[in-house]
């Protein structure tokens, strides 16, 4: 393994643990926007899940909204834990890319295919600002917890803590400080 990958999956899988202990907020807050959108493409599929990815266009709409929504609902699920915070990221933060493309931009150029929202604006730079609000709010979720990882109360972080303290029993680091207490 190259050193540049080697690097790129240590930043992934092995998060710092100097992020603080609120990120837990930006966790919470995302994960659970990604856990139940995903368990309504499931619960509402005509509204929400494979009727709504046929009217905005998406190809093979039948595959993708439960391919969509089972990423959500894993991904929320890794963010609320704080497993795997920055791998799930990645995959959520190209879903909003996508939702912003297919749903706002339309909305942006007039051209949308989803029902016009239920107050003025209905078109243009102001709907598409009203409308894409959660879209951006979930995307630099992501993008920070990618920066910052999940922080101290996480399950990665704990991970890291557990590693590092089986590293040093088996050094007998652990043993020889144990003595001088």
């Amino acid at each position: 393994m190259s050193p540049s990958i080697r690097s790129l999956t240590r930043a992934l899988l092995e998060p710092p643990l100097d992020a603080p202990r609120a990120t837990i907020l930006i966790r919470v807050l995302v994960g659970s926007v990604f856990l139940w959108e995903g368990t309504m493409k499931f619960v509402f599929p005509a509204t929400q899940g494979v009727g709504r990815f046929t009217r905005i266009g998406i190809p093979a709409p039948e595959w993708m909204a439960p391919f969509v929504g089972i990423v959500e609902i894993a991904g929320g699920m890794l963010l609320l834990a704080g497993l795997l915070t920055r791998l799930a990221a990645i995959p959520l933060m190209f879903d909003m890319c996508v939702a912003i493309a297919s749903t706002k931009i339309p909305l942006l150029l007039g051209v949308s295919r989803l029902p016009a929202p239920p107050v003025e604006p209905k078109s243009g730079f102001w709907a598409t600002l009203h409308e894409i609000r959660s879209d951006e709010a979930q995307l630099l979720g992501c993008t920070f917890l990618l920066i910052v990882g999940p922080g101290a109360w996480a399950v990665d972080a704990w991970l890291v803590r557990r590693r590092a303290e089986s590293e040093q029993f088996a050094s007998g680091a652990f043993v020889v400080a144990s003595a001088r207490r």
